[in-house]
């Protein structure tokens, strides 16, 4: 899957697909965006939009209060 155009996934889509990669594939999230080549400020920025925020500890993102 080409997730190097991440700002082209919907934002709950990107969410699902970036946590099973975590969960799955990648140790950190650095590890996640060197290797699909991600832009990390439009996946940050996108998951932030919903209220989401990456946990180094759980290595997932996760929802916060706002």
């Amino acid at each position: 899957m080409d997730l190097s155009n991440a700002g082209n996934f919907d934002s709950s889509i990107l969410l699902g697909i970036v946590n099973e990669k975590l969960r799955l594939e990648c140790d950190s999230f650095d590890e996640l965006i060197s290797t699909y080549e991600m832009d990390v400020e439009q996946v940050v920025g996108k998951l932030d939009l919903l209220g989401y925020s990456y946990d180094p500890l759980t290595n997932q993102f996760k929802s916060y209060q706002r």
